[in-house]
């Protein structure tokens, strides 16, 4: 056993790939074998690695997250320490893994849901991507009078790319008493959409909350 590559040798940034592969190859393997062990190395080269240990450790860790989320659940303190990060690629990761877990971990992460929203809101689009699901699902998870005026809310100021997908989204869940602050911000938004597959996309579902 002794000859076996560790869990940092077997990184991307290890074998020098520069490519995303080794890590998902990784990634699927860990998931398979349900390696708890392994889970906890690449816990620890986040919390203590180089820049790209770190990188690429977040990475299997979300790719496992994705395919069993179980698997990584018990490690949220880490994820939600690593959405203060600087580091862009560690935040997006983080919210990623969290997002993977958040039926899972619905009290724990509603819990830290400012620290969550305050990270979302720094980070880039694949961090407000997953901050929506994230709260969708702690929608469905008991969490829908906390989670849902939060994503009415932050439809106000989302990305007129991102503002369809994020609607439908917060429409999936949005509560009876939320609904009619819903309508109102999609029909302020629908003139400010020129694309016309989404603007026809948001008309569609303006006509399904209006039925």
């Amino acid at each position: 056993m002794s000859n076996q590559p560790s869990i940092a040798d077997r990184l991307a940034g290890a074998m020098e790939c520069r490519d995303e592969a080794p890590n998902i190859a990784l990634a699927e393997e860990i998931a398979a074998r349900k390696d708890k062990a392994a889970v906890g190395e690449l816990v620890e080269l986040v919390r203590a690695g180089t820049t790209r240990q770190r990188n690429d450790a977040m990475k299997v860790l979300y790719e496992i997250g994705a395919r069993d989320p179980a698997l990584i659940g018990g490690h949220c303190p880490i994820f939600l320490e690593a959405l203060g990060s600087r580091s862009n690629r560690q935040v997006w990761g983080a919210m990623q893994a969290l997002d993977s877990v958040a039926e899972l971990r619905a009290d724990e992460i509603a819990a830290e849901l400012p620290k969550i929203i305050a990270a979302a809101d720094r980070g880039s689009v694949i961090a407000k991507d997953r901050c929506t699901s994230l709260l969708t699902k702690l929608a469905r998870s008991g969490y829908a009078e906390k989670a849902v005026p939060i994503l009415v809310e932050r439809l106000q100021t989302a990305a007129p790319n991102q503002f369809p997908t994020y609607a439908e989204q917060t429409a999936g869940v949005v509560t009876q008493t939320e609904k009619p602050g819903l309508i109102e911000i999609i029909r302020n938004r629908l003139d400010k959409i020129t694309q016309r597959a989404k603007r026809e996309r948001v008309e569609k579902l303006l006509r399904k909350l209006n039925g």
